[in-house]
């Protein structure tokens, strides 16, 4: 019990701060909601004048909310550690009692928190304003999309961060590898199932490729690569693995920050 006491507050900690940056800075707003929705209408004024059926403009305005949920997994989880590290921060967790888990579980939570605020935001903002129709088949599937699809990103971002901590430098050409390729592969503006299979397939691993599917054929009615409960099926499993090997990795650099005195070190 008191083990996980120390858990839960080691992780609420980590979360507070992410929490209350939301309502102390207030331009967010702008940068993270306005902007997004400007890229999102080059894409649905081209498929407008191509006639396209309305439930594509959907795919965009959604693929829009959940890209902003990838930035996140990236940038305020993977290269978290990277950062701790440049700002002295690294050595109080490494000495910390509480697990290293704890302290990426309250980022991932603290940074899932903020991000589905302006997920909704983009969300509301695209179907006011391009008239999107929303017809999901199940409300209660559509959550439990999100959910599961959530659990999966923030997982790979919990071990994305050991894996960059211990890269150094060239983790920020990795994350940069793991932007514009991946709106591709994910299909991010357009359905991925238009993809040649293969490339789906691969695509497929990415969480934030089967999350996308499966809600939008829940919400648009759209074809998908599998059923609904298969992509969750799968995605279920991803987050299991993902949250597995992270917390192997950062069982590593816990112990390799002990016994060698390097880990902490800038720039090493």
């Amino acid at each position: 019990m008191s083990s996980l006491k120390l858990f839960l507050q080691a992780a609420q900690a980590r979360t507070y701060p992410r929490v209350a940056w939301l309502f102390r800075n207030n331009s967010w707003m702008i940068q993270e909601t306005i902007l997004p929705v400007l890229a999102v209408s080059a894409f649905a004024y081209a498929y407008r004048a191509m006639q396209a059926p309305p439930e594509y403009t959907g795919v965009l305005v959604l693929g829009a909310a959940m890209t902003t949920f990838w930035l996140n997994v990236l940038w305020g989880l993977g290269a978290q550690l990277y950062w701790e590290r440049d700002s002295g921060n690294l050595e109080l967790y490494v000495m910390s009692p509480a697990p290293m888990t704890a302290i990426l579980t309250g980022m991932a939570l603290g940074g899932m928190i903020t991000t589905t605020i302006r997920a909704v935001a983009i969300t509301i903002a695209g179907v006011l304003l391009f008239d999107v129709p929303l017809q999901p088949s199940s409300w209660w599937l559509l959550v439990a999309g999100l959910l599961i699809t959530l659990a999966a990103l923030y997982g790979l971002g919990m071990m994305f961060a050991s894996l960059f901590l211990l890269w150094g430098r060239e983790a920020w050409h990795l994350i940069s590898l793991l932007q514009e390729p991946i709106y591709l592969m994910s299909g991010t503006n357009f359905p991925v199932n238009v993809l040649p299979r293969a490339v789906a397939l691969v695509a497929s691993l990415i969480p934030l490729t089967l999350g996308m599917d499966a809600m939008r054929q829940v919400l648009f009615h759209t074809p998908g690569l599998f059923a609904v409960w298969a992509e969750l099926s799968v995605l279920a499993v991803l987050a299991c693995v993902f949250i597995s090997v992270a917390r192997i990795g950062l069982r590593y650099i816990e112990r390799k920050a002990r016994e060698g005195g390097k880990l902490t070190v800038r720039w090493q």
